[in-house]
């Protein structure tokens, strides 16, 4: 590949194959440290940290009262040093001050991020700060080689990126989970998700993807819930059953912590992540036979509930681990009576639906179903769930199916749920850059 935006500044990287050579580095001041007649720096570019050793009294002097986050640029000879960052440091540099600082930041960045429940309001809210740490930036890019992997993956499987519009004329969901704003003085919504939006690709392109944001007005603190979040949103047309789609997820999520282990294992081990045992096509367990097993196991009484609840999905995963060699498992046969009325009703179980929750290392990060695609059954569906089929939130999806559309069904994951359980943090909110929840609309 051609090379553009050719420099001569040297990054962090490439510093220890220079020994011997002079070279011109720029970046922010990290450390700073005062040892007798010598002084220490360490400067913070996009490749990570590169030390260097100044001695020379004018040159010190022009660190004075500089701050951390100030902008350098050093020119010097480097020379190798194992006891140094990265190898080699950079010996009798002259330095030039881009930007300084003179105000001393309220949290120490050159030191490993706390993580802790109790302190997670101080990790958002010094979020523009923390973000320049070494090990908070390597999150970033584990969260941007999930996305990597996962357009990589479908790409190859023939799925096409599309994107649909996020202010809508009515739910795609339903119910009170749905900010409403003026439109012009009309009312709109927010997105819940691509969900008809996709299925309305599908007779176009047959398999479609999309990344997006999502609004969900959920009154929710708890760690797994945020009011915004990116999904990546997968229709696929022309299935037989649900047994496509699990194999899809099942090989999507495989992929997907390979690729990324591999790219980011030191990274990864450093935040202190396990890697996850993943078995090549993920069990599966019913919502009732799981609510029988928890009982029967640790007396926890689930068993009226439709939906797995969170002690559940942590113990399946720790269960399913150990007996069946996977911390990623299925969910399935949700009853009907809680579907949306887009869902496929299962014709040799009508109580149930066809469905799978993906629950991955002890938190559901992945809803599927089969669509229902029969236009007059779909009509039948909606007037049963109090839908208007003339709405404009409904009028121009039912026109997809009412001039043919395949059976098709799809999934919704959740990024930021992807990359918490990979990394292994407790909250979602920590792997959200800048989170939006019922408290907090900054930074």
């Amino acid at each position: 590949m051609k090379t553009i935006l050719k420099t001569e500044r040297v990054l962090s990287s490439e510093v220890v194959q220079r020994v011997g050579e002079e070279i011109t580095v720029s970046g922010w001041l990290h450390k700073k440290r005062d040892l007798g007649g010598v002084t220490f720096l360490i400067l913070r570019d996009r490749h990570g940290l590169v030390q260097a050793l100044v001695e020379e009294p004018h040159e010190r002097e022009k660190l004075r009262g500089l701050q951390v986050g100030s902008i350098l640029t050093l020119k010097g000879v480097v020379a190798e040093d194992k006891r140094a960052v990265g190898g080699a440091e950079i010996h009798r540099p002259r330095i030039t001050v881009e930007v300084p600082v003179e105000f001393p930041s309220p949290i120490e960045i050159d030191k490993p991020i706390d993580h802790r429940p109790e302190t997670l309001d101080t990790l958002l809210e010094w979020r523009v700060l923390n973000i320049r740490n070494p090990g908070e930036m390597s999150v970033w890019r584990i969260q941007a080689s999930v996305g990597d992997a996962i357009r990589e993956f479908l790409t190859q499987h023939e799925f096409v990126e599309f994107h649909s519009p996020k202010l809508l004329a009515g739910s795609t969901e339903g119910g009170a989970e749905v900010f409403h704003l003026d439109y012009f003085g009309k009312e709109a919504t927010l997105a819940q998700s691509a969900q008809f939006y996709k299925q309305i690709m599908v007779a176009s392109l047959e398999r479609v993807f999309e990344f997006g944001s999502t609004y969900r007005a959920e009154p929710s603190t708890t760690t797994r819930h945020m009011t915004e979040f990116i999904t990546i949103d997968v229709e696929m047309g022309f299935i037989s059953g649900m047994a496509e789609l699990t194999e899809l997820m099942s090989a999507l999520i495989n992929h997907v912590c390979e690729t990324v282990w591999r790219k980011h294992e030191r990274e990864l081990q450093a935040l202190h992540a396990t890697r996850p045992v993943l078995a090549e096509k993920f069990p599966e367990i019913t919502v009732q036979d799981l609510h029988e097993l928890v009982f029967r196991e640790t007396g926890q009484d689930f068993r009226l509930e439709k939906d797995p609840a969170p002690f559940e999905e942590r113990w399946i995963c720790e269960y399913s681990a150990k007996h069946w060699g996977s911390e990623a498992v299925f969910v399935t046969e949700f009853p009907a009576s809680g579907m949306k009325f887009y869902h496929y009703r299962s014709e040799t179980n009508p109580a149930v639906a066809e469905r799978a929750d993906l629950i991955f290392c002890g938190v559901e990060i992945i809803t599927g179903s089969r669509r229902e695609h029969r236009y007059h059954k779909l009509i039948e569906q909606l007037m049963a769930a109090g839908g208007d089929p003339e709405s404009p939130g409904f009028k121009y999806y039912l026109q997809a199916f009412q001039y043919g559309m395949p059976s098709h069904g799809g999934f919704g994951l959740g990024l930021e749920r992807l990359t918490q359980r990979l990394i292994g943090f407790r909250n979602v909110k920590e792997a959200a850059l800048f989170p939006r929840d019922m408290n907090r609309l900054a930074p």
